[in-house]
């Protein structure tokens, strides 16, 4: 009768209760995305950037956050209007720097820690990409592109000019003599990202940029995915160190990177401090008292996924070590406590991708936050705040503690009230060469006991890649489990986060090791969870999970009622030759096609077309470089000149991923009826 009561009074007082609903692709792309924390000098206060979705207008907005440490009262300080990116907090903390465009061109910001306005500080003609502010806040290192044999008096106004006068003219066509032509998503347009050093004036505004790299023929940094981890002040200020590829016409089939010294009044040349490593260095961390500098140093060259080891350079004697030989892990950029005692980085770690603390003179490795995945962290004093999160929370900031973490920020919780998420578990069996192998499940939203469920089979792309403990926004188990399906995933051998030999052991061996722990680990599954219906599943996957795709419509096609296949490779062969970073299939099969043909035929999804019969549904995008449109459309030519049911979906304006609000609706929104077509499940 109290209970009674109480629900009419809500009622009455116009109270709204709200059903729990499953997670869906709606809620996923109408979600806030918290970006990576900055950390002011003073250790009080964390900005960070939130992309939000203005879902009618079917783009994707950035606007500028701040919150205190102490208060855990976050406020929005830049709105969504100017776009803002990469905060970065002055040397004393009074305020916080960032990118956004100003009259469609990316300048330098400034908004006072205690202001409410932002202004922007510089008036350059041409982008900035990404920038770094000196030890005592009076300059800035910035990375613009810029075309190489302009002067370097009027490189910017000389590279506005010439993009001014290509626009204009109406031949359009573009003459390449060295590759890359185009990558990933981008095609080339002769320019590199090139370093500048400018001061910033008595009224704060920034001056005039001066070139520092006009002879290193490199991005700084790398393209297309680099950012400002690339490069770095000395401690003094007085040099910075960056680390660029000189490959010249190799760059393609080149992991090469160096790590460079360059002093800033301009006495000598840029100094190689990693030459005799024809490997990949990367991320220069100059200790606090500038006499080691710590960077990530890969082994085998032309191997874009070995294992990047902590390295620690003496500066003195030109002599480095690797830091934590013992580790296992492959590290990602660093940060170093004041007192230079501990290094934090984050790795992939058996599903998970955790924060950790580096004893910089023991080596000594502690992992600080472990299940979910590490989205991005900052360090000031002896405070470290990081972005979290798991497969049933999208990121929020944490604020590290020795024994629990506190949260700082709450982001989507309003909107996830009312929504449900299926409960994930993870498992362990014997795969390829009796190796432990680890997989997940995700139970269905609703689910209930004594209940079979049909099953979405997901197959992770890389192919050194992982399906970890994380909140994916494009590839995300939740959108199945709210549609009624449980989901099965497997981090078969080429997993990273299990150690570097497990991670080797897929190149050359794609169609075979990896193939038998997906069998494996299915078998596993079905036999723990008896909630799995064997005879309703299908598999799906992008890029390598794609490949794999086409794989097992020959290899393994009797368990599947549908495959889905999203921008897979279809023949190796052409997949060399059409592809950009020639590194990647020359690695993973011995060397260039013309060199060895039989590794590249070997597990060849092209060569056995004639034996697939599962339905499929093929995705494929014009502007995916990585894997160029032609493998979808023959994939999907080879499934209708055979009748085999299937679909070809193509995004015209999209890369090797699906971004835009809506499109990434029509994705899940076609995938989903797919599965549900082919698993006899009721459509809504």
């Amino acid at each position: 009768m109290k209970t009674a009561g109480l629900f009419a009074a809500a009622i009455l007082s116009g109270a709204v209760w709200a059903a729990p609903q499953p997670f869906d692709a709606n809620d996923l792309v109408n979600l806030d995305r918290v970006g990576a924390p900055a950390l002011s000098p003073d250790g009080e206060t964390a900005a960070f950037a939130v992309r939000s979705t203005d879902y009618q207008a079917n783009k994707a907005e950035t606007s500028l956050w701040t919150a205190s440490l102490t208060e855990r009262s976050p406020s929005k300080r830049v709105g969504e209007d100017v776009g803002a990116a990469d905060p970065q907090w002055s040397p004393d903390s009074s305020g916080i720097y960032f990118l956004a465009s100003d009259d469609d061109i990316k300048q330098l910001w400034h908004l006072p820690a205690d202001g409410d306005s932002a202004s922007p500080i510089s008036s350059l003609p041409i982008d900035i990409n990404s920038f770094r502010l000196s030890p005592d806040g009076n300059k800035a290192l910035l990375s613009i592109d810029v075309f190489m044999d302009c002067k370097p008096e009027n490189a910017l106004a000389c590279t506005r000019n010439r993009l001014k006068q290509r626009a204009d003219n109406p031949a359009t066509g573009m003459l390449y003599d060295q590759m890359f032509v185009r990558h990933w998503s981008q095609w080339n347009d002769g320019r590199r990202s090139q370093l500048f050093i400018a001061d910033f004036n008595d009224d704060g505004t920034l001056g005039q940029p001066r070139w520092l790299t006009p002879g290193l023929d490199g991005d700084m940094p790398s393209k297309p995915f680099g950012g400002s981890a690339e490069f770095a002040f000395a401690p003094d200020g007085e040099s910075i160190y960056f680390s660029v590829r000189l490959a010249g016409a190799k760059e393609p089939w080149s992991t090469d990177f160096d790590i460079y010294r360059l002093a800033l009044d301009g006495s000598s040349d840029a100094e190689n401090l990693t030459a005799d490593n024809d490997a990949w260095d990367a991320f220069p961390l100059p200790s606090p008292d500038g006499q080691t500098l710590y960077y990530l140093a890969m082994s085998v060259p032309g191997f874009e996924a070995d294992r990047f080891a902590i390295m620690a350079l003496d500066l003195n004697t030109g002599t480095s070590r690797e830091l934590a030989p013992n580790w296992d892990r492959s590290a990602g950029p660093m940060r170093i406590s004041d007192d230079g005692k501990t290094l934090y980085t984050s790795a992939n770690d058996e599903g998970n991708h955790p924060l950790f603390a580096v004893d910089t003179a023991s080596g000594e490795v502690e992992k600080l936050l472990g299940n979910g995945k590490v989205t991005g962290f900052d360090v000031a004093g002896n405070k470290v705040v990081a972005g979290h999160q798991d497969l049933q929370h999208p990121t929020d900031l944490y604020l590290v503690g020795a024994e629990a973490s506190e949260r700082l920020t709450h982001f989507n919780q309003e909107t996830l009230k009312n929504v449900q998420f299926g409960e994930p578990e993870w498992f362990w069996f014997e795969g390829w060469n009796d190796e432990s192998v680890q997989g997940f499940v995700v139970k269905p939203v609703g689910y209930e006991e004594d209940r079979k469920y049909p099953v979405a089979f997901m197959i992770h792309g890389g192919p050194q890649g992982a399906l970890s403990n994380d909140f994916h926004y494009r590839w995300n188990p939740q959108t199945y489990a709210g549609q009624g399906f449980a989901v099965v995933g497997i981090n078969f051998h080429g997993s990273t986060g299990y150690g570097q030999e497990f991670t080797n052991s897929i190149s050359q061996h794609w169609g075979d090791r990896p193939l038998e722990d997906l069998q494996k680990g299915w078998a596993a599954a079905l036999q723990k969870y008896p909630f799995l219906d064997e005879n309703r599943a299908c598999a799906l996957g992008a890029s390598y999970g794609g490949y794999m795709v086409n794989w097992i419509a020959s290899q393994w096609n009797e368990p599947w009622r549908c495959l889905i296949n999203h921008n897979g490779i279809f023949d190796t062969r052409n997949m060399y030759y059409a592809t950009e970073e020639l590194w990647f299939m020359e690695h993973e099969h011995g060397g260039p096609e013309y060199e060895t043909p039989a590794a590249y035929e070997r597990f060849n999804p092209i060569k056995h077309v004639e034996d697939w019969k599962v339905p499929m549904l093929v995705i494929h995008s014009d502007n995916d470089y990585r894997i160029p449109l032609s493998e979808g459309l023959a994939t999907f030519t080879a499934l209708q000149r055979q009748g085999v049911p299937s679909q070809f979906l193509r995004f015209p304006d999209e890369t090797h991923w699906v971004a835009k609000p809506h499109n990434s609706v029509q994705w899940h929104s076609t995938v989903n009826d797919w599965l549900k077509r082919w698993t006899d499940t009721e459509t809504d």
